[in-house]
């Protein structure tokens, strides 16, 4: 078997005008996420699999997040097996955090990485 190294990136490296694809749950992303994210969380994202291929078709490529980037590691997989050019980000939300980089939340209130 022949397992070619997944594509990533580390959390400063993302364009400004990325598509960030979050595939963390409701709780996680209602408490900080990147604006403009695209929220599908991993536990629904079979069934949101045409909404995701259609951004990415737009995008030309997902930078995939999750907190830490085990599950976004696991659905990079799974895009990349579909013929489609994702990219894990290494560290999450833990790691964008720490890179400084911006978080919002829909409430207004502070953003932090649950």
């Amino acid at each position: 078997m022949n397992f070619s190294p997944l594509p990533s990136v580390d959390a400063a490296s993302v364009p400004a005008d990325a598509l960030v694809l979050d595939v963390r749950e409701d709780d996680e992303w209602e408490a900080g996420h990147v604006e403009g994210a695209m929220h599908v969380p991993m536990s629904g994202f079979v069934a949101r699999f045409g909404e995701v291929t259609e951004a990415v078709a737009e995008h030309g490529r997902a930078y995939v997040m999750c907190r830490v980037g085990g599950r976004s590691a696991q659905v990079t997989q799974y895009l990349v097996q579909q013929g489609f050019d994702a990219v894990n980000i290494e560290g999450g939300m833990l790691a964008w955090d720490g890179a400084g980089r911006p978080m919002v939340t829909g409430s207004g209130r502070p953003a932090f990485v649950l």
